[in-house]
């Protein structure tokens, strides 16, 4: 599978449906998350949450609560994080969603928005894509290397999965780029 946790999560994809399902049990028995309860569900430390409210990337908590729409923008946000620049998830955002703070100008809800990254992700299997290619292709450049073949072939896997992520980001950059123009 693409990624092993439900993206902007530390949670285990297997559990995805029932981590959902919990995370709105919470909101409405709660009445929302504090910023302590949403840390330990994402992972994400305090001032990197409180950053994106200030730069508007995040709807301000309401009386210090956070509600499905928060933690749906947050998820988003967390799972984009690793690999495009906080500003363009920002305009991303904007570009869909209009002002995080506004709903008349959504598109699309946050929540169904999150929803749909998860369930195009559920499924993708990288791993298998490109194990079996990317094993059997290094296999063969060392078949003739005795000494510090398994070090040489460990040190090809994470060059060649980098260069895999940069022409990924790459793309992600150039449809960023399509979407502007919109």
């Amino acid at each position: 599978m693409i990624g092993d946790t439900i993206p902007g999560t530390t949670i285990d994809f297997t559990e995805y449906d029932q981590t959902i399902a919990y995370i709105r049990q919470m909101i409405d028995f709660t009445g929302g998350l504090s910023l302590g309860q949403v840390c330990k569900l994402t992972g994400l430390p305090e001032t990197s949450i409180q950053n994106w409210v200030k730069r508007g990337y995040v709807p301000h908590p309401e009386r210090k609560h956070y509600y499905e729409r928060h933690m749906s923008r947050i998820l988003l946000i967390s799972a984009l994080k690793d690999s495009m620049n906080i500003e363009d998830i920002g305009e991303l955002m904007v570009l869909i969603n209009g002002d995080a703070d506004d709903e008349s100008d959504d598109i699309v809800s946050e929540t169904e928005l999150y929803r749909y990254l998860c369930e195009a992700i559920k499924g993708l299997d990288v791993e298998a894509f490109a194990e079996n290619q990317i094993e059997y292709r290094i296999k063969a450049i060392l078949a003739e290397e005795k000494a510090n073949a398994e070090k040489l072939s460990m040190a090809l896997k994470v060059m060649v999965y980098a260069y895999i992520s940069g022409a990924c980001f790459r793309r992600s950059d150039r449809y960023l780029q399509e979407l502007k123009k919109m």
